[in-house]
């Protein structure tokens, strides 16, 4: 059987869907959304002031089991921010994976500092902690307790592993190399809501982490995000920035240094405590669709990208690995056409005219899998 007829045949079963265009993945509404919105409209606070937001806060914290959830705008300033506690300043150097969503690499550049492209692992698509070893021995030297890069002269201060999909990156033995080179982790967990490696929950492995709660994700806010950590001096900082770095005062006017208005208004917040109400039940609906996309490919001799062991992944977006580049094309052409929606993983980042200069290290993996990776229809039924 042709691969293109397996994924459209599987998908308009699992779906029930005979003809109609089946989307990549969709939010689901059937909780007390309504009720919520509704609620936070009658009360007139709609900006980022309302119980809402406090309480959409202590909820994440309960559920991710993090000392601190600060909520604000979108996943992309939550990395901004999560990288601007850490002290990243401009023209330091924040290691990251090539293989990742553009808004990664951008929240670096919005802190001032340079992303350096190291490969992934195929077995997660998080990046590698052999080749995260391999380049720092290789690259880097100590001066006065700081990890600097020996060719550019620049000061490598974090780095920002991404959770690929839902899937834990190997988090724990990436933390313990940084640890060594005196480097700063931050989690890019902004698909990973509601997965956990051995029991722990994604993005509260660092010292900070990021979610989002785009409307594609698992669950959502609209548009929104969450920084979570466990360092109430860090969340102290998040939550001052996120909010023009605005000096408390019953009246007055002050800011103490350059601010953001990330602050997650209250409407959000509210759609956000009805979907993380229904969390649970999302997670179980979707690792039962991967269960059965599994069987299904493994039937008919296709790679389907599984979870570890060790991890419990939410499945925000399933994938498939063709054994052959030269099919990609083929297949989302036709699947496409079919009403069937499949997507290619992101382009590499090295590869992209704003960051074709960044250093990087050897990306056999990352060049692997992009030209072998399709998304496919992963909503939740």
């Amino acid at each position: 059987m042709e691969i293109d007829k397996s994924i459209i045949d599987i998908v308009r079963k699992l779906f029930n869907e005979p003809k109609n265009f089946i989307p990549l993945h969709v939010p689901t509404f059937k909780g007390n959304e309504k009720e919520y919105l509704n609620e936070c409209i009658d009360s007139t606070f709609v900006s980022s002031v309302g119980k809402f937001v406090d309480e959409f806060e202590n909820a994440l914290v309960a559920y991710t089991g993090a000392k601190h959830a600060i909520v604000c705008v979108n996943g992309t300033n939550a990395i901004h921010l999560a990288l601007e506690v850490l002290n990243v300043k401009v023209d330091d150097e924040v290691l990251t994976q090539p293989l990742t969503f553009i808004a990664t690499t951008n929240a670096i550049v919005y802190a001032g500092a340079i992303p350096v492209f190291i490969d992934v692992d195929r077995d997660t698509m998080g990046l590698s902690p052999k080749a995260l070893e391999v380049f720092l021995k290789a690259n880097t030297e100590q001066i006065n307790g700081d990890c600097f890069n020996k060719h550019t002269g620049r000061r490598i201060k974090a780095c920002l592993p991404m959770h690929t999909f839902g899937h834990a990156c190997r988090i724990e033995e990436i933390i313990e190399i940084c640890s060594k080179y005196n480097i700063e982790v931050a989690e890019d967990a902004a698909e990973a809501m509601g997965s956990r490696l051995n029991g722990q929950h994604l993005g509260t492995f660092g010292k900070i982490g990021a979610i989002s709660f785009n409307g594609n994700k698992i669950m959502t806010t609209g548009g929104g995000g969450v920084i979570l950590t466990n360092d109430t001096d860090l969340a102290i900082k998040v939550k001052h920035l996120s909010t023009q770095a605005k000096v408390p005062h019953a009246w007055d006017y002050e800011h103490d240094q350059i601010g953001y208005n990330y602050r997650m208004p209250n409407l959000n917040a509210a759609l956000g405590l009805a979907q993380l109400n229904q969390l649970d039940g999302f997670i179980e609906k979707k690792r039962n669709l991967a269960k059965k996309y599994e069987a299904y490919f493994k039937e008919n001799g296709i790679s389907f990208f599984e979870e570890r062991d060790m991890e419990t992944s939410n499945f925000w977006l399933n994938a498939i690995i063709l054994d052959d580049a030269k099919n990609k094309d083929a297949v989302l052409k036709q699947t496409n056409e079919l009403g069937v929606m499949t997507r290619p993983i992101w382009k590499l980042m090295n590869t992209m005219p704003m960051f074709k200069e960044s250093p990087k290290g050897d990306l056999s993996n990352s060049e692997w899998l992009v030209d072998r990776v399709v998304n496919i229809p992963s909503s939740v039924i």
